[in-house]
C-alpha cells in the first residue's frame, strides 16, 4: 500500500515536466548570464586552486572536493550504464548537454548560497534553506526544505549507497556484507565525529585521488580500443538525434534518460550541492559559484564520459566493431546495466572488472556518505541557529542515525527506500528550482559586480550594500570594506 502511494507520487514529481523544467532553467540561466559556463572557464580553473582555509571556513578546493565527493558517486558509474541501456548511446550526448547547462545552474545556486550564508557556532554555513529564508523571506518553506534534506541525507540515501558498496565488495571479494557494513560505520564514525574540518581534509585527499585513478583506468581501456573511438563518437551523435536507424525510435528515451542521469550525476538545481559551497572562504560569492560550476564539468564531461566511452568502445552495449566502424546490435544479454563497466574492464584486463568496480564504488560511495552527513548537519544548524541546547541535543542522534542506516543498508535494502529517496530528492528539486528562478536577478547582480571588478584589474570583493542586496547579514557583520588609496582597490578584513 505504502509502496503504491509513493510510486504514484513519484510518477507526478519525476514526470517529464521536471525534465523539461531542468532544461528550461539551464537554457534561461545560460542566456541570462551570456553563457558564463564558456566565458569564464579559465577563471573556474584558476579559482579552484586559489584561497586557503580560515578558522571558520574551508578553502575553495576543499569545498569543491566535498561537493565533488557527492557528485561523483554511483550515478557516474551505474547511472551512466543505466542511461545507455534504456536510452541508447544517444543518452550520453544529453548527459553532456545537462553538464553544460547544469554548470550555469550550479553557478546561480552556489552564488546565492554564498550571498546568504551565515556564521553559526564559529563555522560558515550556507545552502538552499538559507537563501530561501533570507532571499525569498519564506522561513517556513526553508524549514520544510531543511527537514526533507535531513531525512533524505541521514536516512534514505545512506542506505542506498551502503547497499551498493557492500554488494559490489561481496561480489568481487566474497566479503560478508556485515563486515563491509561494520567497516563503513567504523571509518565514517571517526570522520564525522571529527567535525567539518576533518570532513574537508579527507575529501581533499580522497576525492582527487579516486577521480584521477578512475579516469586513468578508463583511458587505458579506451587506449586498447582507440581505433574504434571515432565510430563511438559518431554513434553517440547519430543516436542522440535519431540519425542512426536503429535508435531513431528512441530519441525521446535518449533525451529523458540523458537529462535525468545528467541531473543525478551533478545534482545541479536540486539544492543538495549548495551546502558545502556555503562553507568556503572567498572574498566574493561569484568566485565559489564558478568553482562549483567547474565541479559539474568534472562530474559529467570527465567522469561520466570516462564511464560511457569504456562501455561503448568495448562493445558492452549494442556496439560491435565492423571494418573500422560500428554496427548496432543489442545489449549484453542477461546482464544488469550496472555490470557493464566491470565487463568492459574484464574485456581488457581479464578478471579485474569486478574488483575494479568494487574499489571504485567503495571510494565514490564513501565520500558520498561523508557529504550526506555534512548536508544533514548544516540543515540541522539552520533549523537551530539560535537554539544551542536543542542543536547539541539532536546532533549526536543525527550522527548515530546515519551510522545505523549505513549498516542497515549494507545488509538489507528494499524498493520502498529507493522510492522514498526519489520522492524526497524530487521534492527538493521542485522547491529549489523555483527558488533560484525567482532569485535570478540577485545572482546576476553579483555576477556583473564580479565581472566589473575583474575588468578594472581588481581582485573582486563583495559589498551587498553597494548592490542593494538585503539580508546578506554575513557580509554586513563579518566584513568591513575599506579603501586602499595606493592601489585604488577594495579589500575586506575580518572584524
Amino acid at each position: 500500500m505504502i509502496q503504491h502511494v509513493v510510486d504514484s507520487l513519484n510518477s507526478y514529481i519525476w514526470s517529464s515536466a521536471l525534465v523539461i523544467f531542468f532544461l528550461i532553467i539551464g537554457i534561461f540561466h545560460s542566456v541570462a548570464t551570456r553563457f558564463l559556463q564558456f566565458r569564464h572557464l579559465k577563471d573556474m580553473v584558476i579559482l579552484t586552486f586559489n584561497g586557503k582555509d580560515s578558522e571558520a571556513g574551508l578553502s575553495p578546493f576543499k569545498a569543491l572536493s566535498m561537493s565533488l565527493g557527492s557528485r561523483v558517486g554511483t550515478g557516474t558509474i551505474a547511472g551512466v550504464a543505466t542511461a545507455i541501456a534504456f536510452g541508447g548511446p544517444g543518452a550520453v550526448f544529453w548527459i553532456w548537454m545537462m553538464g553544460m547547462l547544469g554548470a550555469v545552474t550550479s553557478f546561480i545556486e552556489i552564488t546565492l548560497s554564498q550571498v546568504y550564508k551565515s556564521k553559526i557556532r564559529g563555522e560558515y554555513r550556507g545552502g538552499a534553506p538559507f537563501y530561501i529564508d533570507k532571499g525569498l523571506k519564506m522561513k517556513k518553506v526553508a524549514v520544510v526544505f531543511a527537514v526533507v534534506t535531513i531525512i533524505v541525507m541521514a536516512v534514505l540515501w545512506p542506505t542506498l549507497q551502503a547497499n551498493t558498496i557492500a554488494a559490489a565488495v561481496h561480489q568481487a571479494f566474497g566479503i560478508s556484507t556485515v563486515i563491509t557494513g561494520g567497516l563503513l560505520v567504523f571509518i565514517l564514525a571517526i570522520i564525522i565525529f571529527g567535525g567539518v574540518k576533518r570532513l574537508g581534509k579527507v575529501a581533499e585527499t580522497v576525492v582527487p585521488t579516486m577521480a584521477v585513478g578512475y579516469v586513468l583506468l578508463c583511458l587505458v581501456i579506451v587506449g586498447f580500443n582507440l581505433e574504434h573511438l571515432p565510430g563511438v563518437l559518431m554513434l553517440i551523435l547519430k543516436s542522440a538525434f535519431g540519425a542512426d536507424s536503429v535508435f531513431g525510435g528512441v530519441v525521446g528515451s535518449a533525451i529523458t534518460w540523458g537529462v535525468q542521469r545528467g541531473a543525478f550525476s551533478h545534482a545541479a538545481g536540486i539544492g543538495s550541492e549548495t551546502f558545502e559551497a556555503g562553507a568556503a572562504e572567498v572574498s566574493h560569492p561569484a568566485k565559489q559559484g564558478l568553482v562549483q560550476a567547474f565541479s559539474v564539468y568534472l562530474a559529467t564531461l570527465v567522469i561520466c564520459s570516462a564511464t560511457a566511452f569504456t562501455i561503448l568502445i568495448t562493445g558492452m552495449y549494442n556496439v560491435s566493431p565492423d571494418g573500422g566502424g560500428f554496427i548496432t546490435s543489442h545489449a549484453v544479454a542477461g546482464k544488469d546495466p550496472s555490470a557493464y563497466p566491470s565487463l568492459a574492464v574484464d574485456s581488457v584486463i581479464s578478471g579485474f572488472g569486478a574488483a575494479f568496480l568494487a574499489i571504485a564504488l567503495f571510494f565514490f560511495g564513501f565520500t558520498t556518505l561523508m557529504s550526506y552527513y555534512y548536508k544533514a548537519e548544516t540543515c540541522l544548524a539552520f533549523i537551530n541557529q539560535n537554539r544551542e541546547k536543542s542543536y547539541k541535543l539532536i546532533l549526536y542522534p543525527l550522527k548515530l542515525t546515519l551510522l545505523v542506516m549505513v549498516f542497515y543498508g549494507s545488509v538489507q535494502s528494499g524498493e520502498i527506500v529507493w522510492a522514498l529517496g526519489d520522492l524526497g530528492m524530487g521534492s527538493m528539486a521542485w522547491l529549489n528550482l523555483m527558488a533560484i528562478l525567482f532569485m535570478t536577478k540577485t545572482a546576476l547582480k553579483v555576477l556583473r559586480d564580479y565581472e566589473e571588478q575583474k575588468k578594472e584589474g581588481r581582485d573582486p570583493v563583495f559589498d551587498p550594500e553597494k548592490l542593494g542586496i538585503k539580508n546578506a547579514h554575513f557580509w554586513e557583520k563579518e566584513y568591513q570594506v575599506i579603501e586602499n588609496d595606493e592601489e585604488g582597490s577594495k579589500v575586506k578584513e575580518v572584524l
